[in-house]
């Protein structure tokens, strides 16, 4: 996990696929009648949604998840009420297409959309027998699944998006095997920090695939391991997170992402001896890891062994120049060393890795109020660019509040912060950590946002 981007607008969904907001439109989709589809929610699983509060009437559905409910078999064929009401195979479904610039919808490639979709299509409407973490012979889902990890493993966006149509198509070979399900969790929990996709999407669907990993087979480190994570960075819940964390850890005690990833949750969380020695275990266990070794010099920066960590992440990025992370943290260290063009070259290889189309444009402007007006203009220059990305619901208050915090405005960095802390931004887990709130830490206010941040662990 690293500095704060430009990530994660709030409440996104994406835009590749339509939906329908009443049962008349389902029922137009499907070419049946109302009370048809009504009948084939409760009886056959119609994948059909409720928003909290709206009572029964109230529905929506997606038109991507309902053609992939007719493929896995629907409405059973040759029924009587099928045969009345005519086909029950709609027209082919709209063909998804980029949302446009900016952070959301460029990863949502056709065949991954429909993928993904199929994939969450059983974990919340599945009916599944008990499972183990074998794959069921024949199915070749265990093939999927180490090809998906393969993917992976490399961490790029392109990776990534391969990855979830590896996961996928496994889960849907075999709705049972809980590998895959792990899989696609850990691939969500890493898209809103490698991709451009927002952590109001990844979020979710991490924790309902790591929910189901773990509902599938509980002694699965892997799977405790993924919903440690996701409890944390989403739910805010430290006290499950370290729990599940050390329960994949019992299981088993030569798990490297459960070290690494417990190594950074320990680190956001200000206990630093005992992160760097679960970083080293995983570093142990994983000497190659790039990941690894990129995440412990985020950790010595913290620690305030700046040239240590700036040794390291300069030989990861000569080695590794397309691993965003090393470019991410460096862009701290070269800040720390008031090396501002180098912190702007940073930033600037860090977003075009990722396809952060508003840290682009934010380091654009930085870049021209570095040449006008030095520290306080590149500053500046970033902070009128976000707040009109702010404006239009393409950032969180959070990276407002760090910036304000560089500029020394306590009143403006407080007061994103409590926005912040209200919409329960998955950014304010590095509160206590983030050197750019330091002209506030003294604040009382500063410190009643901490307890509250406490108090709100739940979401």
């Amino acid at each position: 996990m690293g500095p704060n981007r430009y990530p994660q607008p709030i409440n996104r969904r994406p835009e590749a696929n339509r939906r329908l907001d009443s049962w008349k439109e389902i029922a137009a989709f499907l070419d049946c009648g109302e009370r048809t589809v009504k009948r084939w929610e409760t009886e056959r699983g119609l994948p059909v949604h409720r928003m909290p509060g709206s009572g029964r009437g109230r529905v929506s559905a997606y038109t991507a998840e309902l053609t992939l409910w007719l493929e896995a078999g629907g409405p059973e064929q040759g029924t009587p009420e099928a045969a009345s009401q005519g086909s029950a195979a709609p027209a082919p479904a709209p063909s998804a297409k980029p949302a446009g610039p900016g952070r959301s919808g460029r990863w949502l490639a056709v065949p991954v959309l429909f993928l993904c979709l199929a994939a969450l299509f059983f974990i919340l409407h599945g009916r599944h027998s008990p499972a183990s973490s074998a794959p069921r012979a024949g199915t070749g889902a265990e093939d999927l699944y180490l090809q998906g990890r393969f993917y992976w493993n490399k961490r790029t966006p392109e990776s990534l998006r391969q990855a979830v149509d590896s996961f996928a198509q496994a889960i849907v070979r075999d709705p049972n095997y809980a590998p895959a399900y792990v899989g696609l969790a850990d691939c969500y929990n890493l898209l809103r920090e490698f991709s451009a996709m927002p952590a109001s999407e990844a979020y979710p669907r991490a924790l309902d695939a790591a929910r189901k990993a773990v509902q599938l087979d509980d002694t699965s480190a892997d799977a405790h391991n993924s919903l440690a994570f996701v409890s944390f960075y989403w739910n805010w819940d430290a006290a499950q997170a370290d729990r599940e964390f050390q329960r994949a850890i019992q299981l088993n005690p030569k798990y490297v992402l459960a070290h690494h990833w417990r190594a950074n949750f320990l680190m956001i969380v200000g206990r630093f001896p005992e992160a760097l020695e679960e970083m080293e275990m995983a570093r142990k266990l994983d000497p190659a890891s790039t990941a690894i070794l990129a995440d412990k010099g985020l950790l010595l920066f913290r620690m305030r062994r700046h040239n240590e960590a700036m040794t390291l992440l300069k030989q990861i990025e000569a080695q590794e120049p397309k691993f965003s992370s090393s470019h991410f943290y460096l862009t701290a260290l070269h800040l720390e060393e008031k090396d501002y063009a180098a912190f702007l070259e940073e930033m600037r290889e860090a977003c075009t890795l990722t396809q952060d189309d508003p840290g682009l444009a934010a380091t654009a402007a930085g870049e021209k109020g570095l040449a006008a007006g030095g520290y306080r203009g590149m500053f500046e220059g970033m902070l009128d660019v976000q707040r009109q990305l702010y404006a239009k619901g393409q950032l969180p208050a959070y990276v407002l509040a760090e910036t304000n915090g560089r500029l020394a405005r306590k009143a403006e960095t407080l007061s994103y912060l409590q926005t912040s802390l209200q919409r329960m931004e998955p950014a304010m887990v590095s509160l206590r950590v983030d050197e750019a709130l330091d002209c506030v830490r003294g604040d009382p206010a500063y410190r009643e946002i901490v307890r509250r941040f406490d108090l709100g662990a739940h979401r």
